[in-house]
C-alpha cells in the first residue's frame, strides 16, 4: 500500500485520524506486513520530509477486517493523553454495523462477559464467574432494515476484543462477511462493522473533536447494503 492512498480524515501537530482500509491490520504484524502503523510512518515522512524515524502512537486499534476512523498520536504528549482518555471511556465510540437475523428490538443494550480463546484467535461470550472473564457492554439502534439485512448504529460502553462482532453474533445478528462468528452472507472485503465516528476532547487543545469516516466501497458495492446506506443516510451524524 502506498503512503498517498492513506485516507486522512483530521491532521494536527498532535494527531492524525485516518480511514482504515479493510484487511490492513493495525499493528502488531511481522516488519515485512504493512500495517496501519508502517504506512503511517511513512506518509508522514514523506509528506514532512522527516528524515530517521517519525513518531507515530497507536491509541485506537480496530480489527484488520474492520473499517473506519482510527486515532494515532503524532507526540508522546498527546498519546499519553489520548490512551488515558479511551481508558477512562472519554471517547464516544460510534460504529455502523450491517448485519442478518430479526434484530428485535429494534434498539437496545447488549450485556455479556466475554473471555479470549487464544489458541483458535476468537472471543467467546461467557458467564461472569468465569475467571478471566471481561464485562462488554454497547447500545445499538436500527437505522434501516431491508429483506435480508439490518444497519445498525452500535455505541461502544467497554472496548473489549472483537467485542461488536461477538455481542452481535451472540444475540443472533451476525455482521456481514464476519465468518469467523457465524455469517454465511459475503461482502467483497472485510466485515460489514465500520469505525463511523469518534467524538473526544482534544488532547492539547481541549475542544471537543469529531471525527467522522466514509463508509467504504464494499458497502456501496452490495446493492442491499447500498440501499440501507441510502435510507439511513438522510439522518444526521448525531
Amino acid at each position: 500500500m502506498h503512503h498517498a492512498e492513506l485516507e486522512i480524515l483530521y491532521e494536527d501537530n498532535h494527531l492524525l485520524a485516518v480511514n482504515k482500509p479493510a484487511m490492513l491490520p493495525t499493528m502488531g504484524v511481522a516488519a515485512d506486513v504493512p500495517s496501519l502503523l508502517t504506512v503511517a510512518k511513512e506518509s508522514l515522512r514523506v509528506r514532512y520530509d522527516k528524515p530517521g524515524n517519525v513518531y507515530v502512537g497507536v491509541v485506537s486499534r480496530l480489527d484488520a477486517p474492520v473499517t473506519g476512523v482510527t486515532l494515532l498520536a503524532k507526540t508522546s504528549k498527546a498519546a499519553a493523553r489520548l490512551s488515558e482518555a479511551f481508558r477512562t471511556r472519554n471517547v464516544e465510540k460510534v460504529y455502523w454495523a450491517a448485519t442478518t437475523g430479526d434484530v428485535d428490538p429494534p434498539s437496545g443494550a447488549l450485556e455479556h462477559y466475554l473471555r479470549h480463546d487464544d489458541r483458535h484467535r476468537r472471543v467467546h461470550a461467557t458467564n461472569a464467574s468465569c475467571p478471566d472473564a471481561q464485562f462488554a457492554r454497547l447500545t445499538y439502534r436500527t437505522l434501516a432494515t431491508g429483506d435480508e439485512l439490518s444497519l445498525l448504529e452500535v455505541t461502544l460502553e467497554t472496548g473489549r476484543k472483537h467485542q461488536i462482532r461477538v455481542q452481535l453474533s451472540k444475540a443472533g445478528w451476525p455482521i456481514v462477511g464476519d465468518r469467523k462468528y457465524g455469517s454465511d452472507a459475503l461482502l467483497k472485503t472485510g466485515i460489514a462493522l465500520h469505525s463511523r465516528r469518534l467524538s473526544l476532547e482534544h488532547p492539547v487543545r481541549h475542544e471537543p473533536l469529531t471525527i467522522v469516516a466514509p463508509l467504504p466501497q464494499a458497502w456501496h458495492k452490495r446493492r442491499d447494503l447500498a440501499e440501507l446506506v441510502r435510507a439511513a443516510g438522510d439522518r444526521p451524524l448525531g
